[in-house]
């Protein structure tokens, strides 16, 4: 898993993180920590978004990654790319952090 870490890593530094004002203060209100990670439809599996939280879902890893923002966000090492740039964004109801892929809605 380490090795999947560091590859993860590596491959941030060429990510972007575009993050609205509003999803940074409810971050910042929630904790401060963002967690990332791809999450499969049950119905057909053919669609892969991603999920947040401010704490770790059970039974993953997380690797933290800096992005010069004041929270700490942390990403699933089971990730195998990353996006250009990840967005994140405020849903307002209910109120909570969206992450999307390149601006999608899906993993791409």
């Amino acid at each position: 898993m380490q090795l999947q870490a560091a590859a993860l890593l590596r491959s941030f530094s060429l990510m972007q993180v575009v993050v609205s004002d509003q999803a940074s203060d409810l971050i910042e209100e929630s904790g401060g920590r963002l967690y990332v990670w791809p999450k499969t439809s049950r119905c057909c599996r053919a669609v892969t978004t991603l999920a947040t939280s401010n704490d770790p879902p059970r039974r993953r890893e997380f690797v933290r990654v800096e992005t010069g923002e004041q929270f700490e966000l942390y990403l699933d090492t089971r990730l195998r790319r990353l996006p250009d740039e990840l967005h994140l964004d405020l849903h307002r109801f209910p109120r909570r952090v969206e992450a999307y892929w390149n601006g999608c809605a899906w993993v791409v």
